[in-house]
């Protein structure tokens, strides 16, 4: 521990010591995807959740069809479709991530604000 740890942890009230504590509770994988399907971007978020349903589907009956197609033109075709619904979804998963991950970052520079703001606030 430093001193300017030692400063922040003098400085807060019983009001802020709740409010970190709420920051650095340990929040679980359906906790951080509610939180993403909030906010400014949240509309996105639940479009691309229903999208990604809706692929997943696709996905499903496009493998069905390649694997019931008659000739291998068909089944050549249907398994194209298939690995772009596949890459579709991958990207769709990897916004939906990246936007989790965004707002935690988010959430620990706030609380890093908050910790120099009442630091400040101490030493003026």
């Amino acid at each position: 521990m430093t001193d300017i740890d030692d400063q922040i942890r003098t400085a807060l009230d019983a009001d802020d010591r709740a409010f970190l504590d709420r920051l650095e509770e340990d929040r679980g994988m359906f906790r951080q995807i509610g939180d993403a399907m909030g906010g400014a971007l949240g509309g996105w978020a639940k479009l691309m959740a229903v999208v990604s349903f809706a692929l997943g589907a696709a996905m499903i009956y496009t493998l069905y069809q390649a694997l019931v197609a008659p000739d291998v033109r068909e089944t050549v075709l249907w398994s194209l479709a298939t690995i772009a619904a596949l890459i579709a979804q991958g990207f769709l998963k990897e916004w939906f991530f990246n936007r989790i991950n965004m707002l935690t970052v988010l959430r620990e520079v706030k609380r890093l604000q908050v910790q120099l703001a009442m630091l400040e606030d101490r030493r003026g």
